[in-house]
């Protein structure tokens, strides 16, 4: 194949690794096609608005079995791999069309861990010090690196990611014989922590990590255990949820069993997950107000934070004109947006109605339950 053609194939298998800065929100955040074929994925930029990434694989002629993916190693499809030299270019022609601002890199595991952080860590040192280029780059950490290859990446990357697929090594042995959950991804995420934490030279690269929902037969419960734990011990950025999807991965697994029964489930699970993760990162909810059922289960026909407010009726009605911001921010219907306009307008004027704020519809209908304007 030549490096279009290759290309085409690597960034359309990418669209697995969801550990990037990608949402999910609106037509803006959504990944799209590009003309010759290449993922272009949007990030959220620290001062507002979105710009995008190039995304793809190194290569997907993988060692591995992980028994929920697509491109382990004893599936039939078309493999291939990009030198780094054509990585790099491709990234700097789509970068002086103005069609990207940063690339993502991940890749299947070729020959061995450290084989492939060597091709992934020379195309980074290519664009940095061949190229000058001083912009982002998410590299992908690869599970059962060594320490040196780690502490590489981490020296040329803007952000890293390793994904930790399951909460524990009971659930992660049901999806791989080959990768040992303590040896190969948690000594390193503990590693890629421990370098980037507050006061150390790496501490501007950004850490993340994902979940694969559903492969296994891991409650939400456990699930959310280990996404505080990412974030309170760990110090990580942001935490992804990628629901497995049928029909990609062995047969024998938890997952396509599971589907059998309840085929719509996994998505579901995937989006509540991220509301969860939400009011952890911006409403400052903690572990126990989030709400499961008694086998570990979110509740799939209602929203965690309405679900908290119903279950907590004395805490309501929240006052529009005096309660200060993490109580607002308990009122269904209200975003951190809403309440930072609260609080703006609070400084000038009481509010005496919702129209003031600018809630409609059924957010309006909802809120209206919960406050007062006293």
């Amino acid at each position: 194949m030549d490096t279009v053609e290759k290309l085409k194939v690597l960034s359309e298998d990418s669209q697995y690794d969801l550990a990037c800065a990608c949402g999910s929100a609106g037509k803006d955040d959504h990944r799209r096609r590009g003309l010759d074929g290449k993922w272009l994925y949007p990030v959220t930029l620290p001062q507002g608005g979105y710009s995008v990434l190039l995304k793809t694989l190194l290569s997907n002629a993988c060692a591995n079995d992980c028994l929920y993916c697509p491109l382990r190693s004893v599936t039939n499809v078309r493999r291939c791999t990009l030198h780094p030299e054509e990585i790099a270019r491709v990234f700097l022609e789509s970068k002086r069309r103005g069609e990207v601002f940063g690339l993502f890199l991940s890749s299947a595991v070729i020959n061995n861990p450290d084989y492939t952080m060597d091709k992934i860590n020379t195309v980074a040192r290519l664009l940095r010090y061949k190229h000058d280029f001083r912009g982002y780059i998410h590299l992908k950490i690869i599970p059962g690196a060594s320490d040196a290859a780690i502490e590489d990446a981490l020296s040329l990357a803007s952000a890293v990611s390793l994904n930790i697929e399951t909460p524990g090594g009971k659930h992660f042995e049901m999806l791989s014989g080959k990768k040992d959950y303590e040896k190969d991804i948690v000594r390193p995420m503990k590693l890629m922590s421990r370098l980037t934490g507050k006061g150390m030279k790496l501490s501007r690269v950004k850490c993340t990590t994902q979940f694969i929902v559903g492969a296994s037969d891991e409650t939400d419960s456990e699930i959310i255990d280990s996404v505080f734990d990412l974030y309170e011990r760990l110090r990580f950025k942001r935490v992804y949820f990628s629901a497995y999807q049928k029909g990609l991965g062995d047969p024998n697994i938890p997952g396509e069993r599971h589907f059998l029964s309840n085929p719509g489930e996994h998505f579901m699970r995937e989006h509540r997950l991220y509301q969860v993760d939400f009011l952890v990162r911006k409403y400052g909810f903690s572990r126990k107000d989030i709400l499961v059922d008694g086998s570990g289960k979110l509740r799939l026909d209602k929203d965690p934070k309405q679900l908290w407010a119903e279950r907590h009726p004395d805490f309501y009605p929240v006052r529009i004109n005096s309660s200060d911001r993490a109580t607002l921010l308990r009122v269904p219907g209200f975003g951190p947006d809403t309440v930072k306009k609260i609080l703006a307008m609070r400084r000038e004027r009481n509010i005496s109605r919702f129209e003031e704020i600018g809630i409609k519809g059924k957010r309006l209908e909802n809120a209206l339950r919960y406050v007062i304007f006293e």
